[in-house]
């Protein structure tokens, strides 16, 4: 006997999940989630109406429960959940979601506010009308069936699909490497196209789209893009713009509303509400008062009521781009083609559509043949015994039973067996003369009927014909207008500032802790019209405050050299006196990372204007700010930033003063901002001053001519100006000049071992020193003694002991 170990052959898990998913592939590509080309209908879509049409559940009866259905579904053809079902079933009843529904549903089948249908125990349905179409002469050996599931039964492959499915009430699904998305079309102008296609099969794609101008969704709406329907057309790829159909009432007392009274296909009308609710709450179009929706028996209505003086037309273009309210639709046509997916062209998709059709009419055609010819059989040998009844008769009266008179009929008078056999089971009142007349009439006009069957057969033409003749009778039966428009061009939408913010002076502080605050000039007077009486939490201290516009931007710059544009009607509005919100809430800022500088921009492109970066580690860069013009609201590179260095200060210049450094251990070095070439947004900039070890850059700023002083102070608040002729401009990178004199020793009192801080002194200003231990001391820049580059300074800070000076800020003003 052999080991079990040889009994098992070594299998590769790459080999064995390549096969299993490989095969799970094939089935969710085929039998699930891609509709097939000839009937439009996805495989659960296919089960559930045929159950429904196999059990009469027709538009003709009283409606049945969903249940039911689900239940025959699942039972016979689909060995899947119930969810799978109803849910199939559901968006199949759903007149937004489908242009022609499929299912007649009675009871909640949901709503456009993507509220769920009831549960499948409550709700009936019933084929619709249409849906007939699609099974029309299944019975009549049109179409291929297979075994179910488990053998017990037959179930169509496709079904007859007597219009152009696929195209009428698109599809949308996604499977393992293949996705779809078809839109609906209209159902009238879809057979002309496939008409015109079987009339003409060289026809050009512009030719087809004369009939067929685009897709018509359920929804309505406006489509944008003769050119992405015509690549999508083409290809099976292409991008459409879809708005919803809007108009602006003027009411009464100068005001306006934005009525809205179709929206994009697809679109939770709910959530879109929603959203332009939220664009009123957050603020970010100044002039929205209400938005209510109103829609109900009338069809859908949302109003949006405006301010009084508000732009309209401003606010709608603002709501078209950043809410639903208009949507890009993409094209994505895969189906089914001889069992594997295919992305296809309109006119590929029409022609697989009459290929079906003519083997779905030539298969009919073949079973009335048959049925025809059978009867015509029949009614011929009725006919001839009729007319040598009295001998007929007598043979039958002469036989011994049923199967001798049969045989006897067939020897004696050359019938054939059928023929007999129909003789035997005629009833005596057919012997009458109108009977007799009425057979003869019945087999003239079955011999007409047959000729009729075989020339559809014989000839091409007649076979299009028939088909034709049936697409233009469901076309005038179920045809129905176009509810979207069609617009060649796309409108671009410009949303300018001036139309969404009122134009507005306002105050923007920030505070050392991160605190930031809008603030109008009605608030600021009313809190008594003091700058430097803003409110911030204790031990917090404003550190930029600027007068700026409610249509101006702030650049906003991160120690990690991030920037941010944050326009400043973004910026929440407090009153002067509350400390404001963490700038955190208002901009997305990195963990650990800091602001760096805030720069108010009015106008992107002035000539000339660079924006200046310098490092800890002595890093310059200049980068013209036209660059920093976005549309993006999240984190975007302002500067390339060394592991351990960070941005120490960003300004805005104009590269025509020059450019002072001062460092930690006090050497400083100036140099023209010409000498820094422009560079790249993304750039990391040149060396601006050569550093010791352990040394870094403090302080920055520009200075210009020979006037004025530049003031060191150190942590232990000793400080002196010297006079800015003192500091020669030097080429940029090199070592610098000192500009304090540490005082070392025993037995003196020590003035301090790093600069806290450095500023350009043109005129008197207060200054704020901010201690480790959280004390707050201001004093003047005059109090400190002009003096030479290298002296000690004076005392300008009192300090408690063991306390010292971590930073310094020019007082707001």
């Amino acid at each position: 006997m052999s080991s079990l170990s040889e009994q098992f052959l070594p299998a590769f898990l790459e080999e064995v999940v390549g096969d299993r998913f490989g095969r799970y592939s094939k089935y969710i590509i085929q039998d699930r989630a891609i509709p097939d080309v000839r009937d439009g209908l996805k495989p659960v879509q296919r089960r559930i109406l045929y159950a429904m049409y196999d059990s009469g559940n027709t538009p003709d009866k009283p409606y049945r429960k969903s249940a039911k259905t689900v239940g025959d579904v699942m039972g016979n053809y689909h060995p899947h959940g119930d969810s799978s079902i109803y849910e199939g079933m559901v968006r199949m009843a759903q007149p937004w979601k489908m242009g022609h529904v499929l299912v007649d549903g009675h009871g909640n089948w949901g709503s456009m506010d993507d509220d769920p249908a009831a549960a499948m125990r409550y709700t009936e349905a019933r084929l619709s009308p249409i849906a007939m179409e699609m099974m029309r002469d299944i019975e009549k050996r049109t179409v291929l069936f297979k075994d179910n599931f488990d053998n017990t039964a037959k179930e169509p492959v496709v079904v007859p699909s007597r219009y152009p499915n696929l195209l009428v009430n698109g599809t949308s699904g996604i499977s393992a490497g293949f996705a779809t998305e078809i839109p609906p079309h209209n159902l009238r102008e879809t057979i002309d196209a496939c008409i015109a296609v079987m009339q003409k099969p060289e026809i050009e794609l512009e030719e087809i789209m004369t009939f067929m101008k685009g897709p018509d969704f359920p929804t309505g709406g406006l489509i944008m893009g003769g050119d992405g329907i015509m690549d999508a057309y083409r290809t099976g790829k292409g991008r459409i713009y879809l708005r919803s159909k809007t108009e602006i009432e003027n009411l009464r007392g100068g005001k306006q509303q934005i009525v809205i009274t179709e929206i994009p296909f697809q679109v939770v009308k709910s959530r879109l509400v929603t959203a332009m609710e939220n664009i009123r709450l957050e603020k970010k179009v100044e002039g929205i008062a209400e938005v209510r929706d109103e829609s109900g028996r009338e069809g859908l209505r949302i109003v949006i009521e405006l301010k009084k003086e508000a732009d309209a037309q401003g606010i709608l273009a603002y709501l078209l781009k950043k809410t639903d309210l208009q949507i890009t639709y993409n094209f994505n046509m895969v189906a089914i083609v001889n069992k594997a997916p295919q992305q296809l062209g309109l006119k590929a998709i029409l022609e697989a559509y009459i290929a079906h059709q003519r083997e779905v009419v030539t298969h009919r055609t073949q079973f009335d043949l048959e049925r025809a010819e059978d009867r015509a059989h029949v009614l011929e040998g009725l006919v001839k015994a009729l007319n040598i009844l009295d001998e007929v008769i007598a043979a039958i009266k002469a036989s011994k039973n049923r199967q001798d008179a049969q045989n006897n009929l067939v020897w004696m008078f050359g019938f054939s067996e059928r023929q007999a056999d129909s003789i035997l089971t005629l009833q005596l009142y057919r012997l009458t003369n109108l009977e007799i007349k009425t057979l003869e009439k019945e087999l003239e006009e079955t011999q007409k009927k047959i000729a009729a069957l075989r020339s559809i057969l014989e000839s091409d033409k007649k076979l299009i014909g028939v088909i034709r003749k049936e697409l233009m009778e469901i076309r005038d039966k179920y045809g129905i207008d176009r509810r979207s428009d069609i617009q060649v061009e796309v409108e671009e939408l410009k949303v300018s500032i001036e139309a969404l913010v009122n134009a507005e002076d306002v105050l923007v502080a920030l505070s050392g802790d991160g605190y930031i605050k809008r603030t109008s000039m009605l608030s600021f007077t009313r809190s008594g019209g003091e700058r430097n009486s803003s409110g911030v939490k204790e031990g917090d201290y404003i550190t930029n405050l600027l007068d700026v516009n409610t249509r101006d931007s702030l650049l906003v710059f991160t120690r990690k050299g991030q920037y941010f544009l944050l326009p400043v009607h973004q910026i929440p509005e407090f009153k002067w006196k509350d400390p404001g919100t963490a700038i955190v809430n208002v901009i997305g800022l990195g963990k650990g990372d800091g602001i760096s500088g805030i720069i108010p921009i009015g106008n992107f492109e002035e000539p000339d204007q660079s924006l200046f970066f310098i490092t800890r580690k002595g890093q310059v860069k200049r980068t013209e700010l036209k660059e920093y013009s976005t549309s993006r609201s999240g984190a975007i590179a302002a500067c390339k930033v060394g592991a351990e260095d960070e941005v120490l200060s960003v300004m805005l210049s104009g590269g025509d003063k020059d450019l002072m450094l001062v460092t930690k251990e006090g050497m400083s070095i100036r140099f023209r901002e010409s000498e820094v070439n422009p560079m790249g947004r993304v750039a990391a900039g040149v060396k601006g001053i050569q550093l010791r070890e352990g040394d870094e850059v403090v302080s920055c700023f520009r200075v210009s001519d020979d006037e004025g002083e530049v003031l060191a102070v150190t942590e232990l608040g000793y400080g002196k100006r010297s006079l800015l002729l003192d500091y020669m401009p030097q080429s940029r990178g090199g070592k610098g000049l000192p500009t304090f004199e540490f005082k070392e020793g025993k037995r003196v009192r020590p003035n301090g071992s790093h600069i806290a801080g450095a500023f350009y002194c043109r005129e008197p200003f207060e200054l704020t020193a901010i201690t480790r231990e959280g004390a707050l001391h201001h004093f003047s820049s005059e109090a400190a003694p002009i003096a030479e580059r290298r002296s000690t300074g004076k005392l300008l800070v009192p300090l408690e002991k063991k306390d010292e000076i971590i930073s310094l800020q020019i007082s707001v003003k």
